[in-house]
């Protein structure tokens, strides 16, 4: 019994990885129905008893602007083309404010990073969550080109209350599909990216307005992956 029950957390790691592993090869070339983030967002909305419709509409790499896809990587992960799924100096910085402030905090994460803990986990943060993210981001990076990887970003990303992914956002603060947005326009939704909820309760934000500035003016040297 006591054998039993000390390999049962190593039996559940090895269940969960080999799901995950199962649903990296999958979307590869389908679409997520949905991510386990909206799952879990949407479940966290009617428990608080709101009527939030999810709004996800996937739409290809290339009927996305291109505008979008720089603004995103100038904004989060300005290496991405570059790096094998980690940011080590960002790493680096994002333990050293957690250890100063005594939390587990967000901080350091990639691209896909951001997309291994949106597609499979929760956001409560602890540092075995985050050893997680790490083997999942490791499975996509070896498994997934670039820019599939970055297709997937694009389509999952949360917006606003329900809104998710590229084509959704264009339609809700825009009006028009994903690949028609312009340069500023992409800009102000990368903006939002961090902090969406927030922004959502408070659109008049100065802070939004001053990183959809900086975020325009880094566009230029934003490197995409190939193709």
């Amino acid at each position: 019994m006591l054998k039993w029950i000390l390999s049962l957390p190593l039996a559940l790691f090895i269940l969960f990885n080999a799901y995950v592993y199962g649903g990296i090869i999958t979307y590869r070339a389908v679409a997520p129905h949905r991510s386990a983030f909206m799952t879990a967002r949407m479940a966290e909305f009617r428990s608080e008893g709101r009527d939030i419709r999810l709004d996800y509409r996937w739409r290809g790499y290339a009927d996305i602007s291109d505008h979008l896809k720089k603004a995103l990587i100038a904004s989060e992960d300005a290496s991405f083309a570059e790096h094998s799924g980690f940011d080590w100096n960002g790493i680096r910085n994002a333990v050293r404010r957690n250890s100063q402030s005594g939390k587990i905090k967000g901080g350091g994460s990639t691209i896909s990073q951001q997309l291994a803990k949106n597609l499979f986990l929760s956001e409560w943060q602890s540092y075995i969550r985050k050893g997680e993210e790490a083997a999942i981001t490791a499975m996509l990076e070896a498994t997934t080109d670039k820019d599939r990887i970055f297709e997937l970003y694009l389509n999952v990303i949360e917006w606003d209350y329900g809104v998710y992914g590229a084509e959704a956002a264009a339609q809700r603060f825009y009006g028009k599909p994903a690949a028609a947005l312009t340069a500023r326009q992409a800009a102000a939704l990368a903006a939002r990216v961090p902090a969406p909820l927030f922004y959502a309760d408070n659109p008049q934000s100065r802070r939004l307005r001053a990183k959809t500035d900086i975020i325009r003016r880094r566009m230029g040297s934003a490197e995409l992956p190939e193709e």
